[in-house]
């Protein structure tokens, strides 16, 4: 097996882009008479680079989070979705020695020791050459428990330039370079793409990893790179028990059934150019918990799927307003299902969609109405980062606590009930009635309003927050009993 994380001095290195090409050209290697199984992971909180890593390695990406997971979940769901792969990809966010607090104990180097990684280092090495050295040195120095096993250079000047990095790296460092990435505008085309749309809303997608793969597979020494992160060590027998409720091997494709007892409750899920931002472990536990997903497109059908829930996620319905301005059918199939009683979530864009209407560009597009308020699009961020929330007592999901406490009508209980979920959103809603009922107490982040997140509409709830299902928050298991209690009244 090989393991191995990938990354930076500092954002906007072009990692992603690496190990896109990474992991699309390594699957392509042909060892012992079969192709390598690559098993990609990102850490921290992030929908679009998953779908690309996912996309370039033929394998569901997921997420290690030190915020939403405590350290043994970590090192199980790594082992839990790695254990069967030929290599492990994880690329990180940020620069290598990045975090939240003055100890950087969730930064990318806190997972590499986390996980018993070697550290590939990519380095943006424009305008650079012997100052790479020392660069180089403060990064080993810095954390002696890190193995920096190798560097790639990106955004070469040239072969001239190469070779003067090449000759400083050698003499200065014992530290290899794996690969050498000559500045191509090709790749600067594909990473403005990257950035800008999901792999799901890219109809060029494959091109794009087939592109980038080819001048990785050229420019990165592969052979090298295997025999950095080449590694005997199974992993720890005590990750391979077995898994957590929330916790299942795999994503299940969309119109799977689950093996359970009891009947599936049907949960229409809009997965389409306009919303694609799922995380594969989170559906997995809606089906192991008992939940039949049916997909449906917002921008191209009319009707639902015979269905027993609504599950919206997040995406850029922005970007795609007037299409769904003009599917009024499904927009107005939706508001009766929901007026009707129908449970339904919705995450971010999922909020957007469901609102009265969405202001972009000068222009105001109606949407489905359910939510009597108004959205409109910001120059800025409005959220952004990892949200603390806390349910409140209207919380409509079971295993909620829902006796009141003193303070501010949140809920109380021995355990603890404050949430770790994250947000991204431009869009701000405007126009809410005041007697609008909210699910979560915001105790960090913005949510709707800076104070409240989760707006309630008979059995909808609607965030800007988005959950992840990892400990202490089960929220798959739990709104799928609640449409089995809704399905019950």
């Amino acid at each position: 097996m090989h393991r191995f994380l990938v990354s930076a001095a500092h954002k906007s290195s072009g990692k992603t882009t690496l190990c896109i090409g990474m992991a699309a050209a390594l699957r392509a290697l042909n060892r012992d008479g079969k192709a390598l199984s690559v098993q990609p992971f990102k850490k921290g909180p992030d929908y679009i680079d998953p779908l690309w890593l996912g996309l370039a390695a033929g394998r569901s990406c997921f997420n290690l989070d030190f915020f939403l997971s405590p350290n043994d979940e970590i090192r199980d769901q790594f082992a839990r979705y790695g254990h069967d792969a030929d290599v492990c990809l994880v690329e990180g966010n940020k620069g290598l020695y990045d975090g939240l607090d003055l100890k950087g104990s969730n930064s990318n180097a806190a997972l590499a020791k986390l996980l018993d990684l070697p550290v590939i280092l990519v380095l943006d090495a424009r305008g650079m050459t012997r100052g790479i050295a020392p660069l180089i040195l403060g990064y080993q120095a810095f954390d002696s428990d890190i193995r920096i096993a190798g560097v790639i250079l990106n955004r070469l000047g040239g072969q001239r330039h190469e070779s003067k990095l090449r000759a400083v790296i050698e003499y200065y460092t014992d530290v290899a370079v794996i690969g050498a990435v000559q500045e191509d505008p090709r790749l600067a085309l594909v990473e403005r793409h990257l950035g800008l749309m999901p792999a799901n809303e890219a109809t060029a997608a494959e091109r794009h990893v087939a592109d980038i793969a080819e001048i990785v597979a050229r420019q990165v020494d592969l052979d090298r790179l295997l025999a950095v992160s080449v590694t005997d060590t199974a992993l720890p027998s005590l990750l391979l028990t077995p898994a957590p409720q929330h916790i299942v091997p795999r994503p299940p494709a969309p119109n799977s059934l689950p093996a359970a007892a009891s009947p599936p409750v049907r949960i229409a899920i809009a997965r389409d150019a306009a919303f694609g931002f799922y995380y594969a472990d989170d559906l997995a536990a809606l089906v192991a918990a008992g939940a039949q997903l049916l997909a449906f497109d917002t921008l191209h059908d009319s009707h639902l799927p015979e269905c027993d829930g609504i599950f919206i996620g997040g995406g850029f319905p922005e970007s795609f307003i007037a299409q769904l301005e003009a599917n009024s059918t499904l927009r107005n199939e939706i508001l009766a299902a929901i007026d009707a009683g129908m449970p339904a979530y919705a995450e971010c864009g999922g909020l957007m969609y469901l609102s009265r209407s969405i202001a972009w560009k000068g222009k105001r597009h109606h949407m489905v109405g359910v939510i009597t308020g108004d959205v409109v699009m910001n120059a800025k961020p409005v959220g952004r980062g990892y949200v603390i929330i806390e349910p409140t007592r209207d919380h409509p999901w079971p295993n909620t606590n829902k006796t009141k406490s003193d303070n501010d009508n949140v809920s109380s209980s021995t355990a603890p009930t404050a949430l770790h979920a994250h947000e991204f959103h431009y869009s701000s809603i405007e126009n809410l009635p005041a007697d609008t009922r909210y699910a979560y107490k915001v105790n960090r982040g913005h949510g709707v309003d800076g104070k409240h997140d989760g707006i309630i509409y008979k059995n909808l709830l609607a965030s800007y927050t988005h959950l992840r299902a990892t400990a202490g928050c089960d929220w798959p298991a739990q709104f799928v009993q609640h449409v089995r209690n809704c399905q019950n009244q």
